[in-house]
């Protein structure tokens, strides 16, 4: 279980803020994601160029020193880190610790911003990122109202159970809550279901003690790493957007969004 903590109430109200892009080579369905080119552009210059609009110090968390390379040649900043974390959060904790030591400043919040993301809107990331003007804020999400049918049964489009307070309560790749005596298809519409956005943010101290937990019984049941915060205490606060996230996964992905005129 969690530690306890003293939250300092008096931080900041402009916290310092950093944004970090994991970003792997060695992706199991689209190999070399980060620097598949999107328009004479690698995806991760595209996911680089938008978050910056957002936040101020932005860098690229790599294990591959051609990813490495390839933000060095578009002016972008990036640090070199272990091969072997098993989740973006992990990389991000180290990614902070070597960023801080270079240079010589600490910050106060993480945002987690993903790698195959090079359409991401700028403004979930401002909105995630006044989450932190609350210092009691620990860690902070978006969440999006579900809209349609497919998606509450999509098991690839986890749903939130959120709390009046707008702190998450559970995450789960199944309809949640079930709606006894009401038919399937209409459930939708009888309750105000909430889709996960996968973009987090994290107070620093906070992400170091994360980075630190075993991963727990329901995440290992769900495949959902923000469980396993739950689990062990830690509050998340959600804000609610319309914005779409639109992750590219695999080439065929890549290849529908590129027709579909976006860029």
């Amino acid at each position: 279980m969690r530690p306890v903590v003293q939250i300092n109430l008096q931080l900041m109200k402009e916290p310092k803020i950093l944004g970090l892009i994991p970003a792997r080579y060695a992706s199991t369905r689209f190999p070399g994601k980060p620097l598949a080119d999107i328009s004479g552009k690698p995806m991760i210059q595209r996911v680089y160029e938008q978050a910056s609009k957002a936040i101020g110090a932005v860098y690229v968390a790599t294990d591959d020193y051609r990813i490495f390379n390839a933000v060095k040649a578009f002016g972008g900043k990036a640090v070199m880190t272990d091969t072997n974390h098993q989740s973006g959060t992990d990389r991000c904790k180290e990614a902070l610790m070597i960023v801080e030591q270079q240079e010589g400043a600490t910050y106060d919040v993480v945002v987690n911003i993903q790698g195959d993301e090079p359409f991401i809107k700028p403004e979930l990331i401002e909105a995630l990122s006044s989450c932190f003007q609350n210092p009691q804020t620990e860690i902070a999400t978006l969440v999006k109202p579900l809209k349609n049918n497919e998606d509450l049964w999509d098991s690839n489009k986890p749903k939130v159970v959120v709390t009046p307070g707008l702190e998450a309560i559970y995450f789960s790749r199944s309809p949640i809550p079930y709606l006894r005596q009401q038919p399937k298809e209409e459930w939708h519409l009888r309750h105000h279901y909430y889709l996960h956005i996968g973009l987090y943010a994290y107070r620093s101290d906070i992400l170091k003690e994360i980075t630190r937990l075993q991963p727990s019984v329901l995440e290992m049941a769900e495949s959902l790493e923000q469980l396993r915060w739950i689990e062990n205490g830690y509050k998340i606060t959600v804000r609610e957007t319309e914005h779409d996230s639109i992750g590219i996964d695999t080439p065929e992905d890549l290849e529908r969004v590129l027709k579909s005129g976006l860029i």
